[in-house]
This record gives structure tokens, C-alpha cells and sequence, in this order.
């Protein structure tokens, strides 16, 4: 039996830069494969009834109408199953970067029910029919305000959730892709440098010289630190900057990918699909109506 796929999606946002990406759209063709992100993600369904969730270990079938919050890096996706393939459904996301809320934030008395409620979402939180109800207009008004504004009005949609009664937690275990491995100080600096580079040719010298390690050993930090080459830890970081281009920007394709130092597009849209498992056109119709907030 073959096993199942679990893939990292690389998202639109920019940790260092970024802060919520929200997209509010409808289509009838639903089915996300499982796949994990180190971004919180809160998802409003209407009229997808008869689709499956899956979070974690719980697999449900989806009602007329829900909210839910998942956790980062939490094992997660959606199914068409049974529900209406010629009706159109209403899917409004909001991705949401966890330094958003640092620790010392959460520790304030004032965000106690947010802490907690982030807490619990590290096993997928459903909240109840009547919450997704009264969070849709809020919801709404997230997705139509810009800047600031937005932000604001995001923070009071948390509150209310936090707030909000029968909150059912969806997974007995968190299922979180272990991310830990990936903290070792030097491979944040080969980070750091491809993020100040991307757009330049880079080398694996170039990433032995900053650590002064021969290529073999800097070869082999990778590999056990990420489970990567070095070529697809490269590849990874210009895929994520070129994904939030095709977001935020109406460049052509082939600017994207010339922008993001790859030297041909055949590469690029090989390597594209490979990390999201969609084609650049795909991804970029996929995200149609996102907007970056903040």
C-alpha cells in the first residue's frame, strides 16, 4: 500500500515581514491533499456540506456551515466526499503567523482566553454552528479592511472566538511535523544569507565558506538538520518568495521566476510544482482574491 503524502505548503507569507494573508472566494471544486504550515490558519466553510475534514487523527464529514482553527505545523486536509460538486462553496481563510503573539504577549491576563484557545488549536478547534454564524460578518469585515484597520478588526474576531462556548477539540494527538531539528544556529545563518541572496546565483561554497566547513560537511549539516539537500533547501526559500509574488503582485511568470534566481523556466516550473504540488498557474488562480494585510 502506498504511503500517504504529507507536504509542506509553503505559503504566501513572509515571517520576518508578514503578518496575516486572508482570501475570501468561492468555487465548487473543493479538495486541499494533507499538508502542514508553520502558520496558524483559521478556515470558514459555507455550503460545503458533505466534504471531510481531516485534523490530525479525526476524520469528519463537514456540516452546511463551520469555523475551525488549526494549529501550526498540525497534519491537515479537505476532501470533496459527498458534498455538491456543481454548487458553489464559500471558503474564507486567514493565515496568521504564530510571532503575531510572542509569549510574553499571551502570558498578559488580557489575551488568557486567546492563549488558551491557540493552545488547543495545536489538535484542531471546531468551534460550534451558532459561533460560525455570528463570526461570519466579522469574518467578512476582516476580508474588505486593509491595513491597521484590519488587524484590528482580526484581533477582535480572536477575542470573540476565544470567547465563544462549545469549542470541541478535533484530534486526540497533535500529529505536528517535528520542525525542531531545523534551529541549529548554522543553518539559520546559510537562512539568513539565501534570504538576503535569493535573487543572485548561490552556491554550496558559497554556504561553506560563511560557516568555514568544507562542502561535504555543510552537505551533511543540511541533510540532518532539514532532511534536505542543499539545492532543495535553496529552492524552497526563492519558491516561497516567488509564491508571495504571485500573490501580491501582477508580474508575469516568467518575471517571477527570473526575479527569484531561477535561470529558466522550464526549472522553475518544475521545481514549483514539486514544493506546492500545483503549477505556478495553478497556484496563482488557487489564490485569486487573497490580499496580504499586514
Amino acid at each position: 500500500m502506498k504511503a500517504t503524502t504529507v507536504s509542506r505548503e509553503i505559503t504566501a507569507l513572509n515571517e520576518k515581514t508578514d503578518a496575516i494573508l486572508i482570501f475570501d472566494r468561492q468555487k465548487r471544486d473543493f479538495k486541499y491533499p494533507i499538508h502542514f504550515h508553520p502558520e496558524y490558519e483559521l478556515n470558514y466553510l459555507y455550503n460545503a456540506e458533505g466534504a471531510e475534514r481531516i485534523m490530525g487523527d479525526s476524520v469528519e464529514r463537514v456540516g452546511p456551515q463551520e469555523l475551525c482553527l488549526v494549529g501550526p505545523n498540525l497534519y491537515h486536509a479537505w476532501k470533496a466526499g459527498s458534498s455538491d460538486h456543481d454548487t458553489y462553496k464559500r471558503e474564507v481563510t486567514v493565515q496568521f503567523v504564530a510571532s503575531l503573539f510572542p509569549q510574553d504577549l499571551l502570558e498578559k491576563d488580557i489575551y488568557k482566553r486567546v492563549a488558551e484557545m491557540l493552545k488547543k488549536s495545536e489538535y484542531g478547534l471546531l468551534f460550534s454552528s451558532e459561533t460560525a454564524e455570528q463570526a461570519e460578518p466579522m469574518l467578512t469585515t476582516v476580508s474588505k479592511t486593509r491595513g491597521f484597520e484590519a488587524y484590528i478588526e482580526f484581533l477582535k474576531l480572536l477575542r470573540f472566538l476565544a470567547e465563544s462556548p462549545d469549542q470541541r477539540v478535533l484530534s486526540k494527538n497533535s500529529f505536528q511535523n517535528d520542525t525542531t531539528a531545523s534551529t541549529d544556529n548554522r543553518i539559520e545563518r546559510i537562512h539568513d544569507y539565501i534570504v538576503q541572496h535569493y535573487k543572485e546565483k548561490i552556491t554550496l561554497g558559497d554556504a561553506a565558506e560563511i560557516l568555514n566547513m568544507s562542502n561535504v560537511s555543510v552537505t551533511r549539516l543540511i541533510k540532518q538538520r532539514t532532511g534536505k539537500s542543499f539545492i532543495d533547501f535553496l529552492n524552497e526559500i526563492r519558491i516561497g518568495f516567488a509564491a508571495r509574488q504571485m500573490v501580491d503582485s501582477d508580474m508575469s511568470i516568467s518575471e517571477i521566476c527570473f526575479s527569484n534566481g531561477f535561470n529558466n523556466i522550464s526549472n522553475f516550473n518544475r521545481t514549483f510544482r514539486k514544493k506546492q504540488g500545483l503549477t505556478p498557474t495553478e497556484f496563482r488562480q488557487k489564490y485569486l482574491g487573497k490580499k496580504k494585510v499586514l
